[in-house]
């Protein structure tokens, strides 16, 4: 576990949010990448394409981050939850295991974990997906602009991952990096940004 001596202002950050999608048959949507320096600018641009409701968010976060030149320069990685188009289920544990990048997940309320499990039972590779959710870990809060939003975290200590999503969130509640990925992804996808952002 990573435990940061001071944690800078402009430390790098990877945040990945999905684009808008459909759900049928073989539906695909985009994972978009963005590399940030604190809260203040974005650095880079990375983006996949995954399976809605399928399996390959993980592998393919895993790959793009172990080739990209960014790299050697990310301290953190952000996601918005653990699943990707649908329930596209990544484990951060392996993620942190495999690309030695700590990971923070950041959602705007807490899941209800009981209808969420319910329905990733019903789903093929069942298992893993349901591993992915264990290995997430405990949900912890922190207090941005007087109201919680909720995160977990592997590879990092809490308390660091609570400044630094209080360094990042700089224009709303969430961090601005996941803020900029969804509008980027949202953009790409609908040719406008909408949603909360």
């Amino acid at each position: 576990m990573e435990k940061f001596r001071r944690i800078k202002k402009e430390i790098r950050i990877l945040a990945w949010d999905d684009g808008p999608f459909e759900f049928r048959s073989k539906s695909k949507t985009i994972l978009v990448g963005v590399v940030f320096r604190g809260g203040e600018f974005m650095d880079g641009l990375m983006k996949l394409e995954i399976d809605v409701d399928g399996d390959d968010a993980e592998e393919k976060i895993i790959n793009i981050i172990n080739k990209s030149k960014h790299k050697g320069q990310v301290r953190i990685m952000m996601l918005d939850g653990i699943t990707f188009g649908g329930f596209n289920t990544v484990d951060i544990r392996n993620i942190y295991e495999k690309t030695k990048i700590p990971v923070i997940v950041v959602n705007r309320i807490r899941p209800d974990l009981e209808k969420f499990v319910d329905t990733i039972k019903k789903l093929p590779n069942s298992e893993r997906r349901l591993k992915a959710v264990e290995n997430a870990g405990e949900f912890y809060s922190v207090k941005i602009k007087n109201k919680s939003i909720y995160f977990q975290c592997h590879g990092i200590d809490i308390n660091d991952a609570k400044e630094i999503i209080r360094l990042t969130s700089t224009r709303s509640l969430i961090p601005e990096p996941l803020r900029i990925a969804h509008l980027i992804a949202t953009g790409i996808i609908l040719g406008e940004s909408v949603g909360r952002a």
